[in-house]
């Protein structure tokens, strides 16, 4: 009984030569930037809620509107996007109030507000899309590097059995399943990358609606000197029981 070929992924792709090594480093090189990405970007989501959620609660917590001005947060003071927003919200107001509210035909007050938090807010979210385009590439790119690599393999397998002059089916079959490994490697590669980039996305959209939101609450504050509240707002609108008459209808 003859014995079956030997898979080994190693010495195919040292036997590749200097294509095959390279495809097989690129791969690595790529395997490694998502996977790093994936790792921080995720470490990174998971801090900022935490961060978000805790200096929500204490910037709200402030009665007075200039405790809030100054307020940078217990946790990682004007390291986040909250706080800088709100710093530059402040900023914006008082920059209107000591220039723009003197002079004629300028914006108002709501919109030269509006536009700086706007600014803030299109930062941050760019900020938080840095390195997406690199895990992004890495999704849409690993698969054909993976198949350049599966089909230099095979033609040079192909090419040294034409040369040993044995063609049988054990000895076309072993070097053949060995070439597609690179496919394998490639779609390894670049499963991950893809799976983490759309969770990624998702996570940052998320984010960017949290900003937003706060952004939407603090505009309201500097403009009118308070935050819209729906449950009061129902409560008020709703008149009282001794306001309420019987309306006669005539027969």
């Amino acid at each position: 009984m003859q014995k079956g070929y030997e898979f080994n992924s190693l010495d195919f792709i040292a036997a590749g030569g200097v294509v095959s090594m390279s495809v097989a480093i690129i791969l690595l090189l790529m395997s490694i930037a998502s996977w790093y990405l994936i790792v921080t970007k995720s470490l990174l989501a998971w801090r900022l809620r935490i961060t978000f959620r805790t200096y929500i609660q204490e910037f709200w917590s402030k009665e007075k509107l200039s405790n809030r001005s100054n307020f940078s947060g217990t946790i990682e003071p004007d390291d986040h996007a909250l706080a800088r927003l709100a710093k530059l919200a402040f900023a914006a107001s008082e920059h209107y109030q000591l220039y723009e509210a003197k002079k004629t035909g300028t914006v108002g007050h709501d919109e030269f507000v509006a536009r700086a938090m706007n600014r803030t807010i299109a930062d941050e979210s760019a900020k938080m899309e840095s390195g997406l385009t690199i895990l992004a590439s890495v999704g849409s790119v690993s698969p054909f590097v993976g198949l350049f690599g599966t089909v230099w393999g095979i033609y040079h397998a192909l090419a040294s059995i034409s040369l040993s002059g044995q063609a049988t089916l054990d000895k076309v079959a072993g070097p053949v399943g060995e070439a597609l490994i690179m496919t394998a490697l490639g779609l390894a590669v670049a499963i991950p990358a893809v799976l983490a980039y759309n969770a990624i996305v998702r996570s940052n959209r998320m984010i960017v609606s949290q900003i937003e939101s706060f952004g939407y609450d603090l505009h309201n504050l500097l403009i009118t000197g308070a935050v819209i509240n729906p449950k009061a707002n129902l409560k008020a609108a709703i008149p009282p029981k001794e306001r309420l008459h019987a309306v006669e209808v005539s027969a």
